[in-house]
């Protein structure tokens, strides 16, 4: 399908006499239009004639135009799979307990912590809390992960992605 069929049904429901006889279909009534009428909205693909030669409407078509003009489904990456499992509006629903999951999760926290910047824990603490409520199993986690580095209660990020 292509955009040529897309304006021709627009078109065809843009007139008013091929409009109704759709209208009378759609409601199981013999449309007052006449035979022409209903042959456009057959090439249109919005009416079909039975095999007792009476119209019936097809909204389906509607459907299918949809479907042709929608953009390919973005497969997801493992990733972003185990994101969109754990994250609701940007908040960790619980932390997972795999830790190949958890690691996928660290990592996405992580960069909230900018390279080469060094957080006092209750900025960290902060942070964490937007995430989930317990922030200090999660800074726990990032440092035992090697993500964030700890020294006299100053944090700072040492590994993970980094955004360019």
């Amino acid at each position: 399908m292509n955009d040529e069929e897309i304006r021709r049904v627009l078109g065809l429901l843009h007139q008013d006499d091929t409009l109704r006889a759709f209208a009378s279909l759609v409601l199981g009534q013999p449309p007052e239009q006449g035979e022409e009428c209903l042959e456009r909205l057959g090439r249109g693909g919005l009416a079909v004639k039975d095999e007792d030669g009476g119209w019936r409407a097809r909204p389906e078509r509607f459907r299918e135009l949809l479907k042709a003009a929608a953009p390919p489904a973005r497969r997801l990456t493992g990733e972003e799979r185990v994101l969109e499992t754990f994250l609701v509006d940007g908040r960790l629903k619980e932390i997972p307990a795999k830790w190949e999951k958890r690691m996928v999760v660290l990592r996405h926290i992580s960069r909230v912590f900018e390279p080469g910047v060094r957080y006092p824990e209750k900025d960290v603490n902060v942070l964490l809390r937007a995430f989930h409520d317990d922030h200090a199993a999660l800074r726990r986690y990032l440092v035992e992960s090697e993500l964030l580095s700890r020294e006299a209660n100053v944090y700072w990020r040492s590994g993970g992605p980094v955004d360019l």
